[in-house]
């Protein structure tokens, strides 16, 4: 019996529907390996390709910023929080921090958003800052931060990072801090553990040299590398395995090759193969475009990366789906530009951080999430 019009016609329409699908997934797959430029790219092709790339767009996490030092800003203190949306391009309005802040380091610990330490307004722009200890933290899917417990090793500002402790027998994780300014100003090398349920610091592994305004990276075999800030501006180090030794020795700090020029409050990240890269800061008696990257495969050395379009300092930074984002800092407080590198070159964003005077000191105070 031969088959009717009607079954003929809805077998061709569930064939179209099942290859505009398995098109998307290809589109999906095109825009995963292209990276996050390139992705954007194929937005402009056609409807399943932007359909694809939008698919892998929103896999991406979001570049959160938050707090800074604003001219608009209580005291010069900022509490708004933006995220910048990879599918979009363009900065949301996220919940406002508890407590204004700048000189403070924030990370993603489970899902959630924990901002930890730096300068609050002591009561006015003439009073000038007061150092905190105070943590909040932003669960997903939340409308409001909420109060954790104060650190219990006092007030830090200035640190280079927080990193997350991969872990799950705490109640609500464990943080890594690094260097910094302690209550009395003084630059530190101190590193401590941090347990959010308790405030609780405990010491660990004092960094080489006391350290502030500098960037720090978690590597993909779970050690960390630093470079340049004061007290070391030129010079870099890295906590991991010893280079010769038994894969269960302990780990340790140890010294890197130094730096082209010295950098303070420059931004770090790991690029997609695996290098330290370092860009921009306060070098040579000015704010910089200048990057350099690190190879760390056993013949570590330094390499030029192509210079930003803009000079920067303490701005916000981070590595994503092939690519380099850079927000804010001195002295361009609103614009943003990205680092693909593939192409090897730095292109602008098109949208701006919308806060009205733009924002500063947010270089530590700004993670994927």
């Amino acid at each position: 019996m031969a088959p009717s019009s009607s079954t003929t016609r809805a077998e061709a329409k569930y064939w179209a529907i099942d290859r505009v699908l398995s098109l998307l997934e290809v589109w999906a797959l095109v825009a995963t390996f292209s990276g996050l430029v390139g992705a954007w790219r194929l937005l402009g092709v056609c409807r399943v390709a932007r359909a694809g790339a939008k698919e892998f767009l929103g896999t991406l996490p979001r570049l959160v910023v938050c707090g800074g030092y604003s001219r608009a800003g209580d005291g010069g203190a900022a509490s708004e929080m933006w995220g910048l949306n990879l599918a979009t391009m363009r900065w949301e309005a996220m919940p406002a921090l508890l407590c204004a802040r700048h000189s403070h380091v924030c990370c993603a610990v489970r899902g959630a958003l924990v901002v930890l330490g730096g300068l609050t307004p002591r009561g006015g722009a003439l009073q000038g800052p007061a150092p905190t200890s105070r943590v909040e933290m932003l669960l997903k899917g939340e409308g409001a931060f909420v109060e954790l417990p104060s650190l219990s090793c006092g007030t830090i500002h200035n640190c280079a990072a927080a990193f997350a402790v991969d872990e799950s027998h705490s109640a609500s994780g464990q943080v890594l801090l690094l260097g910094g300014q302690d209550q009395d100003n003084t630059p530190t090398s101190s590193v401590r553990l941090v347990d959010l349920a308790t405030g609780v610091c405990t010491p660990q592994a004092d960094l080489p040299h006391a350290r502030l305004h500098f960037a720090a990276v978690r590597l993909p075999d779970g050690g960390i590398a630093c470079a340049g800030g004061d007290g070391g501006p030129s010079t870099a180090v890295m906590w991991g395995r010893p280079v010769q030794g038994a894969l269960d020795a302990a780990w340790a700090w140890r010294e890197l090759p130094a730096m082209s020029v010295g950098r303070i409050g420059c931004g770090g990240c790991v690029l997609s193969d695996g290098r330290f890269a370092v860009l921009g800061g306060y070098s040579m008696y000015m704010h910089t475009t200048s990057c350099e990257a690190l190879t760390l495969d056993g013949d570590e050395h330094w390499s030029p990366l192509p210079p930003m379009q803009y000079s920067r300092f303490r701005f916000a930074c981070a590595a994503v789906a092939g690519c380099i984002i850079v927000a804010g800092g001195f002295s361009q407080r609103k614009s943003a530009e990205v680092y693909d590198e593939v192409l090897g070159r730095w292109l602008r964003l098109p949208h701006d951080l919308p806060h009205d005077s733009g924002v500063q000191y947010t270089g530590s105070g700004s993670t994927l999430l």
